[in-house]
């Protein structure tokens, strides 16, 4: 380590020399702030900001009363592609479970009416459910759907599938359209995905089309710590998608 450098900062860079390496695999504890004062002979305030700081840029991840750890990279979701979220993290080598909030059939307000292009729909089927990975909350689903489309969807077993297969086993998609936010989770999403008031979120706004009907509406809310977005397309030589 530099001595130039404050002690804070030797601190960090020893931490970070050892992640870097692959030394220090992520879910991996990390000397604690006693530990760290012990051996390199500092104040538990300038072990405490070390730590502090290298939880703030992403790299650890703290839990009261228990430690502080290697933060693994947040797992990805394709921007463009409906899939399965079930399969993406099953694909990862991971356990997928869901916890089912609501389902029901609810009025369709003018709002809905205009995302459905439809005014003359009065009911939607409605849908809220939490996805997780290895029992950690990574996904709120606040789904409607059209029952013009899909009749039977809330009579389906949501603990055994995900809405995302059932539509797909249920009609053809031939669009879609997407809209991400970063937001500030409410209460209620704090509550459900077990994060704190100031853990930014992606929220992802999509609709599908099957058959020229939009067919459903939905918002997917991720703890931006826990999950990230993104897409990959072949383009011509100017930047345009490829057709």
């Amino acid at each position: 380590m530099s001595e130039a450098l404050p002690l804070y900062a030797q601190v960090k860079d020893h931490i970070l020399g050892n992640i870097r390496s692959g030394a220090w695999a992520p879910g991996r504890r990390v000397p604690s702030e006693n530990e760290l004062v012990e051996s390199f002979r500092i104040s538990r305030m300038t072990a405490n900001r070390a730590l502090r700081e290298l939880t703030a840029e992403g790299f650890l991840a703290r839990v009261p009363g228990v430690g502080t750890f290697v933060r693994e990279a947040p797992a990805l979701s394709s921007l463009v592609e409906l899939r399965d979220i079930a399969g993406e993290i099953a694909q990862r080598g991971h356990r997928y479970s869901a916890r089912l909030i609501a389902k029901a059939s609810t009025d369709c307000n003018p709002a809905l009416a205009e995302e459905f292009e439809d005014r003359t729909l009065t009911r939607l089927h409605h849908l809220v459910m939490v996805h997780e990975e290895n029992g950690v909350p990574v996904q709120l689903e606040d789904r409607y759907v059209n029952p013009l489309v899909v009749p039977d969807f809330l009579e389906r077993d949501f603990t055994t599938t995900t809405p995302t297969a059932v539509l797909l086993a249920a009609t053809p998609v031939n669009e879609l359209e997407h809209t991400v936010e970063a937001c500030l989770p409410t209460a209620e999403q704090q509550r459900l995905l077990g994060i704190t008031p100031l853990e930014p979120c992606l929220a992802l706004h999509r609709r599908s089309w099957s058959q020229g009907r939009v067919a459903t509406v939905v918002t997917l809310t991720y703890p931006a710590s826990r999950y990230a977005l993104y897409s990959r397309h072949r383009t011509t030589a100017r930047g345009a998608l490829s057709q």
